[in-house]
C-alpha cells in the first residue's frame, strides 16, 4: 500500500478529503450520519453497501452538491463546493449517442476548465496535457474517435483520462466498473491504482462489488440502514460487523479468494435517485 490506513496526515497539510460529525438527511430517513474520516494521500477508499444507502450521497456531497445535515466536511482543506481543482470525478457510465459531436480528446479537454473549452482556443500546454492524460489510460489510438462510437471500455478510459488532466489531489469514483466486462474492470482498476500510488492521489471508489479491487483497498466505508462502519477490509468485513451493522444476521465467506456476503436484507432505492438498480448485487461483493 502506499499509505498507513488510517494515519493522520503531516502537520499543516489539509487531508484530500476530512469530515467530522457528517451526515444526510432526507426528511426523518438518516442515510448516513456520525462520519469522522480523515483521507491521506494516496490512500484507496472503497465505499460499500446496498442500493439506496447513501454511496453516490455521499459522493455528492463531497462534490457539492448536496448539502450536509449536520457536521463538517472539507477538500483539500476547502468546503465542498463547484469548480474545486482539487476533484476529480468519473461518474457512473452513460451510453453516449453515436452522434455525439465529440472526439476523445475534447471529451478529456473539458476536465481543464469545463464549459469554458468553447470559448477559447487550447494552448499547446493545454493540448500536452491531454496527450499526456490520453496516453496514461491507453487511449491514445482513438483519441480522435468520435467518443459515442467507442466501446464501453474505451470510454470509461477517456471519461479516466478527463477526471486526471487536472492533476487532482481527490479522485472521486462512481461505479466505474459498472457494465463492464472482467477484463475492462481489471484494466480501469489498474490504472487507477497506478494514478494513485504514482501521484499520491486519494482515490473514493463506489462499488457492489469490491472483489476486483479487494487488493488495492487500505479501507472501507460500509453505509447501510442510517449507519456506517469505517475500517481496513479485515475490520468491515465479517460476519459480527455487518451483522451489528444491519441488525440481522449476516454471514460473510471467503471463497477462493473471493469475498462472499450472505443475508443482507433489501434497501429501498437511494433518496433523490431516479433509477432503480436492484439487479446488482443487494451489497458489495455476492448476495447469494
Amino acid at each position: 500500500m502506499s499509505t498507513t490506513a488510517g494515519a493522520r496526515p503531516d502537520a499543516g497539510t489539509a487531508p484530500p478529503l476530512s469530515t467530522r460529525g457528517a451526515a444526510v438527511s432526507f426528511g426523518a430517513r438518516t442515510l448516513w450520519s456520525g462520519l469522522d474520516l480523515d483521507l491521506v494521500p494516496g490512500e484507496f477508499l472503497a465505499v460499500l453497501g446496498p442500493n439506496g444507502a447513501g454511496k453516490s450521497t455521499f459522493l455528492r456531497a463531497v462534490l457539492g452538491e448536496q448539502p450536509l445535515s449536520a457536521g463538517t466536511m472539507s477538500v483539500a482543506g476547502r468546503s465542498p463546493g463547484r469548480g474545486n481543482r482539487a476533484i476529480g470525478y468519473v461518474p457512473q457510465q452513460k451510453t453516449l449517442n453515436a452522434a455525439t459531436p465529440l472526439r476523445a480528446r475534447d471529451l478529456v479537454a473539458l476536465g481543464i476548465d469545463g464549459d469554458r473549452y468553447w470559448l477559447r482556443p487550447r494552448s499547446r500546454a493545454d493540448r500536452a496535457r491531454v496527450d499526456e492524460a490520453l496516453s496514461a489510460v491507453g487511449a491514445t489510438a482513438y483519441a480522435d474517435a468520435p467518443i459515442g462510437l467507442l466501446s464501453g471500455g474505451e470510454q470509461q478510459r477517456v471519461r479516466i483520462a478527463q477526471a486526471l488532466v487536472g492533476d487532482p489531489s481527490l479522485l472521486l469514483c462512481d461505479e466505474p466498473l459498472l457494465s463492464l466486462d472482467l477484463r475492462h474492470q481489471r484494466a480501469v482498476s489498474s490504472m487507477i491504482d497506478r494514478r494513485r500510488r504514482e501521484h499520491d492521489t486519494a482515490v473514493v471508489f463506489v462499488t457492489h462489488e469490491i472483489n476486483p479491487v479487494l487488493d488495492m483497498v487500505d479501507r472501507v466505508l460500509y453505509v447501510a440502514g442510517g449507519r456506517h462502519r469505517l475500517g481496513t477490509p479485515a475490520e468491515v468485513l465479517t460476519s459480527e460487523s455487518l451483522t451489528d451493522l444491519y441488525r440481522t444476521p449476516v454471514d460473510v465467506f471467503t471463497v477462493r479468494g473471493r469475498i462472499v456476503v450472505v443475508g443482507t436484507p433489501d434497501h429501498p432505492v437511494e433518496a433523490g435517485r431516479g433509477h432503480d438498480h436492484s439487479h446488482h448485487p443487494d451489497v458489495t461483493v455476492e448476495h447469494r
